[in-house]
C-alpha cells in the first residue's frame, strides 16, 4: 500500500505530467487496485506543491546561472523563455489584478505545460507575492485534480454522450 502512495507521489512532482498523470495512475488498477480518492488527492496535491516553493525561490537563479552554459544553456534558455512568455501572457490577459485568477486557471487546466511547475516559473518571473502565487497555484492543482479525477472517472463522457444524443 505505501508503495502505491508513494508512486503517485513521485508522479505528481515530475514536471509537465504533475498530478493530471498521477491521479489517472492512482484511480486505474496498474499498481493492484485503485487508491482510495479522499488519499489519492491528498497525496497528488502534496506532491504536486512540495516542489512550487523551491521553483519560486531558486529556479530562476539557476535559469539564469545556467544560460549561458555550453551543455545546458539552450534548454535553460527554452525555460526561461517558456516562463517569461506564458508570464507575459497571463499578464497581459488578466493585468495586475486579475494575475491570481489568471494563474489559477492557468494551472488549474490540465494541458501539457499549463501545471504547477510553469506557473510558479511564470509568477517568479513576473515578481508575483510568493503567498499569493503559492495559493494561486494551490487552487489551480486542486481544480486540475478535480476535472482530472472527473476525466478518469468518465463523466465528461457520459455528459458528453447525454447531450450528443
Amino acid at each position: 500500500m505505501l508503495k502505491k502512495y508513494l508512486v503517485v507521489f513521485l508522479i505528481s512532482m515530475i514536471p509537465l505530467i504533475e498530478l493530471r498523470g498521477a491521479i489517472p495512475v492512482g484511480l486505474s488498477p496498474l499498481l493492484g487496485g485503485a487508491i482510495p480518492v479522499i488519499s489519492l488527492y491528498i497525496i497528488c496535491i502534496l506532491g504536486n506543491m512540495l516542489p512550487v516553493p523551491f521553483i519560486y525561490l531558486f529556479a530562476r537563479k539557476v535559469l539564469v546561472w545556467g544560460s549561458d552554459k555550453k551543455i545546458i544553456g539552450k534548454f535553460f534558455k527554452w525555460c526561461l523563455e517558456k516562463g517569461e512568455k506564458g508570464g507575459k501572457k497571463l499578464q497581459e490577459k488578466a493585468g495586475k489584478t486579475g494575475l491570481f485568477f489568471a494563474l489559477l486557471i492557468f494551472v488549474g487546466i490540465p494541458l501539457p505545460g499549463t501545471g504547477a511547475w510553469t506557473g510558479t516559473l511564470a509568477a517568479s518571473i513576473l515578481d508575483m507575492d510568493f503567498k499569493t502565487s503559492t495559493l494561486a497555484v494551490m487552487l489551480g492543482v486542486i481544480l486540475a485534480g478535480i476535472i482530472m479525477g472527473l476525466a478518469s472517472a468518465g463523466i465528461f463522457g457520459a455528459v458528453g454522450a447525454i447531450f450528443a444524443a
